[in-house]
């Protein structure tokens, strides 16, 4: 297919990509990108680049994916709970500042021969061209004026986070929680420069609320940053920031929007970026989304014969990989609006229940890649010392390690099958969207407070991800021993529940079916 004018609404790095793609893809095209922003006016500091998504940029165009990397600053990951700190080393773990990550794509861009107007803004209706490509973010306009078309939902998170960043690099990308008089903040800080890191912190609403920022949020202008909260937040983190500030850009408390849509293109017009979807920042997804459905389109143009079927297409390639990483990044999201409950956990231990928290890495493939932080972690939920962790075969050594809970003893952690016709246990079928959800909150106020609970429900591996987070914060608000069903094809996803600290006991059978009308058990299936 031909191209002969292809107009691109935003010039953040994944309009700027997609735009350098297809003028190498149609040299004889005319691509123009319209900013209604000056070339270095950005927002936010740094910005995340994960090893696989360096493997894909490279593929696509290595020598913008080179001078990335060059301008990128690489770091560690830790987690620090006061004094006690786990640390991993990953050497592929890169950040780059946003002002120069746009810097190298608006050069690479030109260099391509696209042209870029800065400080003009356009709407689809302004545009003749062949291909409209809407990377216009979060609050995309383009999104707004084809709504019918496009049916986007958006859902506005519970928790509250702001971005600020400061004048140091710090050591690693660090994870750590401050407990204060009116509640617990949680920073996410990396370097992203010799002399800059980034410094993200969220908290709960009624923590936001005693602090008094709920206030300061509505008096502050948009253009404006929280100086009140940023100076709260400089000394409640001081020991993190050895002495530096907070630095803050447009910085306000804020709640993470999931945008998602029925479609995402209309016509010659396509949705690219945060503009058709968004994912949590805690899996630092945003830019990574951008830039690759940028590569997606740009093949599924090169290979179609109409631009109808070139959108189609590409929409079928992409759409896929983006809801697999919005499921990802909901449980992550939720894992962290809860962090504070868990800091009551070793810290290696809660390394664990971090990595495997949505399902994405399991405990053996984090044990291969931080042993020695695995090892304590694990130790830790057996109650052993680290030396008598194995080398090889965690997930059966951790199926196989003795439980001694509420009087009882239990030779390994596969719940004995006479226990569920215990008539004291309480077996709950579980038929929830999210442990997280106000049905999930109403199932757990009417559980009793000590006993067996066991849940059980379907047995798709998305269920089973939801019994063992709901099983989680069973073990926050009571004494009772719990119990997950997990079909035997999911049993790393076991592993990684106990090692975490999630449930006490699972078994590995065929999910059991409630018998409705027991008098021992609760029927909990919710609509």
């Amino acid at each position: 297919m031909r191209l002969e004018k292809v107009a691109v609404l935003g010039g953040g790095p994944g309009g700027l990509y997609a735009a350098r793609l297809l003028k190498r893809s149609h040299p004889d095209a005319e691509v123009t990108v319209y900013e209604q922003g000056s070339p270095d006016t950005t927002f936010g500091f740094g910005v995340g680049l994960a090893s696989r998504t360096q493997r894909n940029l490279r593929a696509a165009d290595s020598s913008s994916l080179e001078d990335i990397v060059a301008s990128s600053h690489g770091h560690e990951m830790s987690m620090r709970i006061g004094d006690n700190v786990a640390r991993i080393s990953h050497g592929e773990l890169l950040a780059i500042a946003r002002t120069t990550l746009l810097s190298v794509l608006q050069r690479h861009a030109e260099a391509a021969g696209v042209r870029l107007c800065f400080g003009e803004r356009r709407s689809i209706d302004d545009l003749d061209a062949d291909l409209i490509v809407a990377a216009d973010g979060v609050n995309s306009a383009t999104r707004t004026a084809l709504a019918a078309t496009i049916e986007p939902d958006i859902r506005t998170g519970t928790g509250l986070y702001l971005w600020c960043g400061t004048d140091f690099a710090l050591p690693s990308a660090v994870f750590t929680p401050i407990t204060t008089e009116h509640g617990t903040f949680v920073a996410h800080a990396y370097p992203y420069a010799p002399d800059r890191s980034t410094f993200l912190i969220e908290t709960d609403e009624r923590t936001w609320k005693r602090a008094g920022f709920d206030l300061t949020t509505e008096q502050i202008p948009a253009t404006e940053s929280d100086h009140e909260s940023l100076a709260y937040l400089e000394k409640a983190f001081g020991d993190t920031l050895q002495g530096h500030h907070l630095i803050g850009n447009r910085t306000r408390w804020l709640r993470f929007r999931t945008v998602t849509c029925r479609r995402w293109h209309a016509g010659n017009v396509v949705l690219l970026g945060d503009a058709a979807h968004t994912a949590h920042y805690s899996i630092g997804s945003g830019t990574k989304l951008a830039m690759e459905d940028a590569i997606a389109l740009d093949q599924a143009i090169a290979e179609a014969t109409t631009i109808e079927a070139a959108l189609d297409e590409y929409e079928n390639r992409r759409r896929a990989d983006v809801e697999r990483l919005q499921s990802i990044a909901a449980r992550s999201e939720r894992w962290w609006d809860a962090f504070a409950e868990r800091m009551d956990l070793p810290v290696d231990q809660l390394m664990i229940n971090y990595m495997t928290r949505a399902g994405k890495v399991s405990l053996e493939r984090f044990a291969a890649s931080a042993p020695e932080v695995a090892k304590r972690g694990v130790a830790d939920y057996a109650g052993v010392s680290p030396d008598a962790v194995p080398d090889a075969g965690l997930l059966e050594w951790v199926l196989d390690q003795p439980l001694e809970r509420a009087e009882r003893a239990y030779p390994d952690r596969l719940a004995p099958a006479a226990l569920r016709d215990d008539p004291s246990t309480v077996v709950v079928e579980l038929d929830i969207d999210s442990a997280w959800s106000a049905a999930a909150d109403a199932v757990i106020a009417g559980l009793p407070p000590s006993g067996v609970i066991w849940l059980t429900g379907r047995p798709s591996r998305q269920e089973v991800l939801t019994r063992l987070d709901f099983a989680e914060r069973v073990t926050w608000r009571s004494k009772a021993t719990v119990i997950v069903d997990v079909p035997e094809e999911y049993r790393a996803d076991a592993a990684a529940g106990l090692a975490g600290g999630r449930t006490h006991l699972v078994d590995l059978t065929a999910v059991a079916t409630v018998v409705a009308g027991s008098p021992r058990e609760r029927d909990s299936a919710l609509s």
